[in-house]
């Protein structure tokens, strides 16, 4: 494992969450840490990273796919690493009013991990790029705009730099 080095990996299907990991890679670098960028069905493993930070879109209260099955497929590994956790989604305020809990599947994995926090931000729909008739409709209905806070969002990715200083690996 080396010691300076951190994952930041995501699974997003429009580029809202891709958005989101780009903040905050570029965050800890600033704070002078080696990160790795990295969709998660492109990773193939974790062990070369001291921590990992994990973002997933987030609809109806479901983590993408692709991100569950990083948790499953890395959850030893994981364990043994100080993880962190982001979701988006919320197509409103709620994400800056309310703290708003894991799904089920993923508070399991967190809960096993041993996260050491998370996070939800809001999300983004682009009214120039809807797919289908749900997300028409929600353009539809004045939903179609960037609800994300990037102040929060480099607060929260700062607060990782600072608690990752050392980058000791979980003992």
């Amino acid at each position: 494992m080396d010691s300076a080095k951190v994952l930041v990996a995501f699974a997003s299907k429009m580029g809202s969450t891709e958005g989101i990991a780009d903040e905050v890679v570029g965050r800890l670098r600033a704070a002078g840490l080696d990160v790795d960028r990295e969709r998660v069905e492109d990773v193939r493993a974790v062990t070369p990273y001291c921590a990992v930070v994990l973002g997933s879109a987030v609809y109806l209260d479901r983590w993408r796919q692709e991100a569950i099955t990083f948790l499953r497929r890395f959850d030893p590994e994981l364990a043994e690493r100080r993880v962190w956790l982001f979701q988006s989604g919320p197509l409103d305020d709620s994400a800056e009013r309310k703290d708003i809990p894991l799904p089920k599947r993923v508070r399991a994995h967190a809960d096993r991990i041993h996260v050491q926090g998370h996070a939800t931000f809001g999300g983004r729909l682009d009214p120039e790029h809807t797919e289908g008739y749900v997300a028409k409709r929600m353009v539809q209905h004045g939903l179609g705009k960037d609800f994300r806070d990037f102040g929060h969002i480099r607060a929260w990715a700062d607060a990782i730099a600072t608690e990752l200083g050392a980058c000791a690996p979980v003992a």
